[in-house]
């Protein structure tokens, strides 16, 4: 029986970084729900197809063959063979993201894939619908949040010391309507589940935040 860790919660609030930390220091596979999304989108993006079109994004979902590989303990995400772990991560990507993953065959598609790598193997999988649609029977379940402010100051940080040039407003912005988005979506929206324990990582350092997970794992 494999042992599962649910991290929900909004863009922004840090479950990539804490949940692979966290992984590090339980010794669980680290699975990042939505890159596997952002694959899809990226694979869709560069076919031109057009995202506000539904019934043809949901035709063609099935068309890349998206795989999660590990490398020295660090997921990498591949598309059609193609190693996109980098690619991904554009803005562009994430918004038009949220688009993409709100459609229900879609998720179906996606979550099957979630579902049969938690069956097979211990690990933290982090997303905004596993501790409630993919994994509800996980062994312990999180929602992360922190304010918008303090996700976009984050991101604006972390973009401005690659030496790219953005505007926090819009930052935050884009981040509310992300949020506005998976919140109100029809299928699996977003939601802390109800046996979930909250943790605002609003005022914590990435260590603190680390550390509660550990904990509340108990391992």
């Amino acid at each position: 029986m494999s042992y599962n860790v649910a991290v929900d919660g909004p863009a922004g609030a840090g479950k990539s970084t804490i949940a692979r930390a966290a992984a590090a220091r339980l010794n669980l596979i680290y699975v990042d729900t939505g890159a596997m999304y952002r694959a899809l989108t990226l694979y869709l993006i560069r076919e031109g197809v057009d995202l506000e079109d539904e019934a043809e994004v949901i035709r063609r979902s099935g068309e890349p063959e998206i795989t999660l590989g590990y490398e020295q303990g660090r997921q990498k995400v591949y598309l059609n063979g193609e190693d996109v772990s980098g690619s991904i991560r554009t803005e562009e990507v994430g918004i038009a993201t949220a688009r993409v993953s709100a459609l229900g065959p879609v998720r179906e598609g996606i979550v099957a894939m979630q579902k049969a790598l938690a069956a097979r193997s211990d690990c933290i999988m982090d997303g905004r619908d596993i501790g409630t649609c993919v994994l509800p029977d996980a062994d312990v379940k999180i929602y992360l949040t922190a304010s918008s402010q303090v996700r976009a100051k984050r991101r604006y940080d972390e973009l401005t010391a690659k030496g790219l040039a953005c505007d926090y407003d819009q930052i935050k912005a884009d981040i509310e309507a992300r949020d506005y988005q998976d919140m109100h979506r029809q299928v699996s929206p977003l939601r802390q589940a109800e046996d979930a324990v909250l943790v605002d990582t609003s005022h914590m350092t990435i260590e603190e935040v680390v550390e509660k997970l550990v904990s509340l794992c108990g391992r």
